[in-house]
């Protein structure tokens, strides 16, 4: 189970941009629902007022350090895991979180190239130690993401313009990260989504067999 947590589950969709994170949450949201669970949903950086005010913050300001980015993306996490996700877990529910800490490592350490022990521990602090017991990357290129993204008509945001070769870091480090530890799985956002959902339902189901054992409706 969750480090830290006493009864709860804890998923985290994670992936680059345009992978369709926010899609398969609201997949796996509405099966959960369906087979009568009452999931926490949440999304990082975000989920309380404090990471919503960092959240503008990060993705509207025109320039910040990579060293400034780190710590308000942390300190967004540690409100979001002290308010929410931890009661949450706490309480027997299951939570589903669009990103955590994966995307640190791989959008801080890899991508805007920060000392990963670094990040690594700081990101421990904010958590309080507290993993994932599963998380899935939606594996995507950048193409593909950025596809994605001019085709919803919206502005990119000060991340999503960080160039091409930042997010092809990304997009190298969530596939390293998903080969080195074994309590994240890769899946292929490439598909059709409700292909996907149903790989991510299977992934869990062979995980969490007392919570996902029903892969149907």
């Amino acid at each position: 189970m969750t480090t830290g947590s006493s009864a709860g589950l804890f998923v985290a969709l994670e992936g680059p941009e345009g992978a369709g994170k926010s899609t398969q949450t609201g997949l796996l949201a509405d099966w959960l629902t369906r087979h009568g669970r009452d999931p926490v949903v949440t999304r990082e950086p975000g989920g309380t007022p404090t990471a919503e005010a960092v959240r503008r913050l990060l993705l509207e300001s025109v320039t910040l350090a990579a060293e400034t980015e780190l710590l308000l993306i942390l300190a967004a996490r540690s409100s979001l895991v002290a308010q929410v996700i931890r009661p949450a877990l706490d309480a027997g529910r299951v939570v589903i979180t669009d990103r955590f800490s994966l995307s640190t490592l791989a959008y801080q350490a890899y991508g805007r190239r920060l000392p990963l022990d670094a990040v690594t521990r700081m990101n421990r602090f904010a958590t309080g130690g507290l993993e994932p017991d599963l998380t899935i990357v939606l594996d995507v290129d950048p193409a593909t993401g950025v596809a994605r993204k001019t085709g919803q008509g919206v502005d990119p945001d000060r991340i999503e313009r960080a160039g091409d070769a930042f997010h092809a870091r990304v997009v190298e480090a969530y596939r390293l990260l998903a080969r080195e530890d074994e309590r994240v799985e890769r899946v292929d956002g490439t598909a059709p989504s409700a292909r996907v959902h149903e790989a991510v339902l299977a992934l869990l189901a062979d995980r969490f067999p007392e919570t996902f054992g029903e892969t149907t409706g």
